[in-house]
């Protein structure tokens, strides 16, 4: 059974396949962020929510309890879970917030403690999100599928930082990477390597955030927001973006776009079976486990690809009108 997360400003959809797709609206009337599965127990993913409290499925989206306020001042931003440290309930859980803070819970998302102070970093007093610029937050956390204790953050904005040993202690950015990442994602058949979507731009790595390059020939737009990978290749990548911030996220203004590159090729807008780029928010990426297979959300509903981004068509999914009018954060694939 293919099981997808889509998280929406203020409610959480769960499309679930089983003969044809079917559309579930558990939780709502909280203001929802980031979503992460934990690959140690089926069935079960976590949600972060904006002063709403931390919340955890075990059945696969179908009910949501609420576990609770989450770390810091409850204002979380940013959710993922170690697929190396296993903890006394399921896996290590890692939450980002505004103001920047790093914290991970090693039962469940029940208690949370801070390893270290991100805002001791050198860059801390540059980091500012424009919107409110007195303020910043965690935008990402990714971390490495092969290298243990290696995770890499995103503040929004200002730096892409990294810790090698679980967030104890952390490396300030570094000149050539990127400024503004949005989304990362990573691949285990590729040691090393990780994809950024940035406001700035596309950058990837080949040592672990040592050092970077922004190969963007071929693409238009480079305000990026998210990234995934070909699970069956981790040279064919696909990209969502738009212009700038004003047309990716606002559906009454929005004119977003997709791109792929496959190897060393030019990047290369992929539009079929994708809604048009006006009224359409920039989609959310996420891969699922088997070669080739991509899903894509929007406001226009919930897109599928079987050949890496290629060619797309659409879930047979009831799409309310209110879905259209509304901002998607984040995109899960639950593997079976």
């Amino acid at each position: 059974m293919s099981t997808l997360i889509a998280v929406l400003n203020h409610r959480i959809l769960v499309a679930r396949h089983a003969q044809r797709w079917h559309l579930s609206s558990p939780l709502d009337g909280y203001r929802f962020t980031s979503t992460a599965a934990d690959p140690f127990v089926a069935g079960r993913a976590y949600c972060g929510t904006v002063n709403g409290g931390f919340w955890r499925t075990g059945d696969a989206g179908a009910s949501w309890d609420r576990i609770g306020d989450g770390p810091g001042a409850g204002h979380v931003t940013a959710v993922a879970v170690d697929r190396h440290e296993r903890a006394a309930d399921g896996g290590m859980v890692y939450a980002g917030t505004e103001p920047s803070h790093f914290y991970r819970s090693a039962d469940g998302g029940r208690t949370w403690e801070e390893p270290s102070d991100l805002n001791t970093l050198p860059s801390a007093d540059e980091w500012s999100f424009p919107p409110r610029p007195h303020t910043h937050h965690v935008r990402w956390i990714e971390p490495d599928p092969v290298v243990a204790g290696r995770i890499l953050v995103a503040i929004e904005a200002g730096a892409l930082i990294r810790t090698l040993d679980g967030g104890l202690t952390w490396q300030d950015r570094v000149p050539e990477g990127p400024f503004d990442t949005h989304t990362m994602t990573s691949h285990p058949a590729a040691p090393g390597r990780f994809y950024s979507a940035a406001g700035d731009g596309y950058y990837e790595t080949g040592d672990g955030g040592g050092t970077w390059s922004s190969p963007e020939e071929g693409l238009r737009h480079t305000y990026l927001v998210t990234v995934a990978v070909d699970p069956g290749d981790a040279s064919t990548i696909v990209v969502s973006g738009s212009s700038g911030p004003w047309t990716a996220y606002n559906p009454s203004s929005a004119s977003a776009y997709c791109y792929r590159r496959s190897g060393r090729s030019v990047w290369r807008w992929i539009s079929d079976g994708l809604p048009g780029a006006e009224g359409t928010v920039v989609s959310h990426l996420a891969a699922a486990g088997r070669p080739g297979e991509i899903y894509a959300a929007n406001n226009r509903g919930i897109f599928f690809s079987s050949d890496a981004g290629a060619r797309w068509s659409a879930l047979d999914l009831p799409w309310e009108r209110e879905y259209e009018s509304a901002g998607v954060q984040a995109l899960l694939a639950l593997e079976p």
